[in-house]
């Protein structure tokens, strides 16, 4: 079976190597100095104290989906879900696989007020330093990306840049890469080797998560991502433990995503 997550790493350090070529570090930082001085959003803290507790995220397509919405402008979008009561926002970054860019993550910090998330597949520092640059208040580290070691550095550099880290999990041995660095821990639902969705891997996990929380010390907020299409999934979710809930694909089918969002929350009990 072919490996999604293969591709899309093997195209991430390409595509990462040729930013770094065009805009050095160096170049980045100066370029970005007042906006690194910017005070950041917490998002875990939106989460905790939010009813809804969506992360609602802006992404035009998928790998296995193909386009889901094309032509959607950050400035039609945005701004919708967070009137219509998303706790935060999650923006799409990669251009190649899911038809995003660092661009609508600046654009969206100039719009919304909301904790901004920077999605994307990170393997490089130089990746945190242009999530805070363009505006993130915290960023996704995956996993099934990186090893324990470089997740414990990327965390703590993304909170040297006050930035929150939210850990992507999709396996009980993926639990190992937990750190007292990670403000935010996620479940993804979706398969990133084959892109196939299965909600129910929020809740296989979700005790072996609150286990090795309780046996390491820490606090994280939990989070369940991908496949989540209704609202009563949301409320077993809560009762599993989880505080955020990560959609996208469900609202930016629509033609109206923040209407859709509004909906959705509005049938929350």
């Amino acid at each position: 079976m072919k490996d999604i997550l293969q591709d899309i790493i093997a195209n991430k350090h390409i595509e990462v190597e040729r930013q770094k070529q065009a805009v050095s570090l160096r170049t980045l930082l100066g370029l970005g100095g007042e906006r690194i001085e910017r005070p950041t959003r917490s998002m875990r803290a939106s989460l905790a104290a939010s009813p809804s507790g969506i992360i609602a995220e802006f992404k035009r397509k998928s790998p296995s989906k193909g386009w889901l919405h094309p032509g959607a402008a950050v400035a039609d979008v945005l701004p919708a879900y967070e009137k219509g009561g998303a706790a935060a926002c999650s923006v799409l970054t990669d251009p190649d696989f899911f038809g995003g860019s660092l661009g609508d993550l600046c654009k969206t910090r100039r719009l919304v007020d909301l904790p901004l998330l920077r999605k994307d597949f990170i393997i490089d520092e130089y990746q945190l330093y242009q999530a805070r640059v363009m505006g993130a208040d915290a960023v996704l580290l995956i996993a099934a990306c990186l090893s324990a070691e470089q997740c414990l550095t990327f965390a703590e550099l993304a909170h040297t840049l006050d930035m929150e880290v939210l850990l992507e999990i999709h396996s009980e041995e993926e639990l190992d890469h937990l750190n007292g660095y990670v403000d935010m821990l996620g479940v993804n639902n979706r398969n990133l080797g084959t892109f196939h969705t299965e909600v129910e891997n929020s809740f296989r996990l979700a005790e072996a998560m609150q286990t090795v929380i309780r046996e390491k010390g820490l606090s994280p907020l939990l989070v369940s991502e991908s496949g989540i299409s209704v609202t009563a999934t949301v409320a077993k979710l809560r009762k599993a433990g989880f505080r955020g809930f990560l959609i996208g694909e469900t609202f930016m089918k629509t033609d109206k995503p923040g209407d859709t969002l509004a909906q959705f929350i509005g049938g929350l009990s």
